[in-house]
């Protein structure tokens, strides 16, 4: 059920003059004025690249030290924290547990409208308590708006306990102030289609969570150079993957390659230290957990 509160001040609510006559436009006219809108998002990304590098290094030390993260929002805001969330264990093989999404209305949701669970402000409580949220865990609490009862509940418990806290809204803090730790404002401006956050608002959002997740994946050694190393060779498409990786960084002919993803046990960023280092796979591995995640650390304890 509505708050009733009016929240036509917020930017993302607020009318743009440029799609006044949406509705009259040519199909070409329309698609020339989205695509020159669109270039927003990016300039309301950059803007926010110092609260984002923040939260990179903040999320990455607690999850280094045992945390978890989870995004949480509702409507677009919450969908989209979900396909992040859903994305890092096939990209970066991390544990599914290790980045969760929390939708307001659950899966059912994600294809199904629930906008009215929004406005429960203890229904984000709940929904972090079933998944044992603690102190050690962070939380990106999404909402385009920075009104969404469901996020604001949500972001004072993990205030409350002691966890990280990390707002992402599309309006300045002045029109929302939201509890938080960290505060990422991506300031798209008014929607064409007046309101719809799913548009330039949601384009933002998706951007600022790629950089999140591939930053604290980068921090937590998941990749090297530019590279997935830490990618599940569970398909022909991950397998050539992994193969071509293996060519490009260890200089490996692709049989070769196969051979060392067979000795590794499939790991790629193991058959990188044992085709650089030399060792066997027992002692790489030894040394790979000795060292942490990072296959950096590990070559240079190795000599490479």
């Amino acid at each position: 059920m509505s708050s009733g509160s009016d929240r036509g001040h917020l930017l993302t609510e607020q009318a743009h003059a440029a799609s006044a006559e949406l509705d009259l436009l040519t199909s070409a006219e329309l698609v020339a004025l989205f695509c020159d809108e669109d270039r927003l998002p990016q300039q309301a990304v950059s803007a926010a690249a110092p609260a984002l590098a923040r939260a990179i290094e903040a999320i990455a030390a607690r999850l280094q030290a045992g945390g978890r993260l989870f995004y949480l929002g509702a409507g677009t805001s919450g969908r989209l924290g979900v396909l992040d969330a859903a994305e890092c264990p096939p990209t970066l093989c991390s544990d599914p547990e290790l980045v969760q999404g929390v939708l307001a209305g659950g899966a059912p949701a994600l294809l199904r409208s629930s906008e009215g669970l929004e406005d429960e402000r203890q229904g984000g409580v709940r929904d972090l308590q079933v998944r044992g949220f603690t102190a050690a865990d962070c939380l990106v609490g999404i909402a385009a708006g920075g009104t969404t009862p469901y996020v604001l509940g949500a972001l004072e418990h993990a205030r409350e306990l002691g966890a990280l806290g990390i707002a992402m809204a599309c309006v300045p803090t002045a029109q929302a102030a939201m509890p938080c730790e960290i505060d990422i404002r991506l300031l798209t401006g008014p929607e064409l289609l007046t309101g719809s956050t799913r548009l330039k608002a949601g384009t933002a959002t998706k951007m600022a969570l790629n950089i999140l997740s591939t930053g604290v994946m980068v921090r937590l050694g998941k990749v090297f150079a530019n590279r997935m190393v830490d990618v599940a060779v569970t398909n022909a498409k991950l397998e050539d993957r992994a193969l071509r990786i293996l060519q490009d960084l260890a200089a490996v002919p692709r049989q070769r390659g196969l051979e060392l993803l067979a000795e590794a046990g499939g790991s790629v960023k193991l058959a990188l230290l044992i085709a650089r280092s030399g060792l066997d796979a027992t002692a790489a591995a030894a040394l790979l957990q000795a060292k942490g995640p990072s296959l950096r650390a590990a070559l240079k304890a190795a000599g490479c």
